[in-house]
């Protein structure tokens, strides 16, 4: 089975290049599944209902989310209407919407997961202990699963990829928009990367306004977030897992620049 994954879609630019490249990326790459986080395609904070169908309709299979999936408020009944769109599992139980999705059947069946981390982050429900519930309660026959751990210290994230080393086909990070050159199959078989990195604008800073994110740190007064323009990156994973065992056989890291006529 071979499975792209697509790091954070940050506002305009991220989508234009999802629109632009995601299909004729799947078709070049032969992917089976296409999985994409999205939790900031609307203007760099949160997802509305209107770009989650977007990104299905531009070659998403599923969606996964992270700290801002509450920033638009049409997207709790939204969580509720379409499975494919998950929010970190690890959220209270009572919240809309849920962490995991089966999609396919049989040898062609994949879960995917989505939690969050918390060092730095939100004290959220362990995600360790709601990874392992998940999994547990998982039917045994579907063998490739993946994990999208959102979550900001590479400490944590190399430890969550350890802890269920053999036990998933991969554990992908994502959250900081910044590519890591760590990629690997760890050696009971779970290809992991600590962050997949962002998909948007190439000059910002985290998909931000150079000037104006440069100035937040300068000046240290808290000013309103904008999305840069201009050229976009997109950045990925690519996984080559064994569907009889789950094992990752593989991964690459992938990255598709705008020309640079695009504005």
């Amino acid at each position: 089975m071979r499975i792209l994954f697509v790091g954070d879609v940050y506002g305009e630019p991220g989508q234009r290049i999802v629109r632009e490249r995601l299909r004729g990326l799947r078709e070049r790459l032969r992917c089976d599944w296409v999985i994409v986080n999205g939790e900031n395609a609307a203007a760099g904070l949160g997802i509305t209902p209107r770009n989650a169908r977007d990104l299905f309709q531009w070659g998403a299979d599923a969606l996964t989310s992270g700290n801002h999936i509450w920033r638009k408020s049409a997207i709790s009944r939204y969580l509720e209407e379409e499975p494919r769109l998950l929010r970190p599992a690890n959220f209270p139980a009572e919240n809309p919407g849920r962490g995991l999705v089966v999609l396919g059947e049989g040898a062609a069946a994949i879960a995917v997961i989505n939690v969050m981390g918390r060092v730095f982050m939100d004290p959220l429900d362990c995600p360790f202990q709601v990874a392992e519930t998940l999994l547990a309660g998982l039917d045994p026959a579907i063998r490739v699963r993946l994990i999208d751990f959102h979550a900001e210290a590479t400490s944590e994230k190399q430890a969550f990829a350890r802890h269920f080393d053999g036990r998933v086909s991969a554990v992908v990070g994502t959250h900081t928009h910044v590519a890591t050159a760590d990629e690997r199959v760890l050696p009971l078989g779970t290809g992991t990367i600590t962050d997949v990195g962002m998909t948007g604008p190439i000059e910002s800073v985290i998909g931000m306004d150079c000037e104006r994110a440069v100035a937040r740190f300068v000046n240290r007064r808290t000013a309103p977030i904008v999305p840069a323009g201009g050229r976009a990156m997109l950045n990925g994973v690519l996984l080559d897992v064994d569907d009889e065992s789950g094992r990752c056989l593989s991964i690459e890291r992938i990255r598709e620049d705008e020309d640079v006529s695009a504005s």
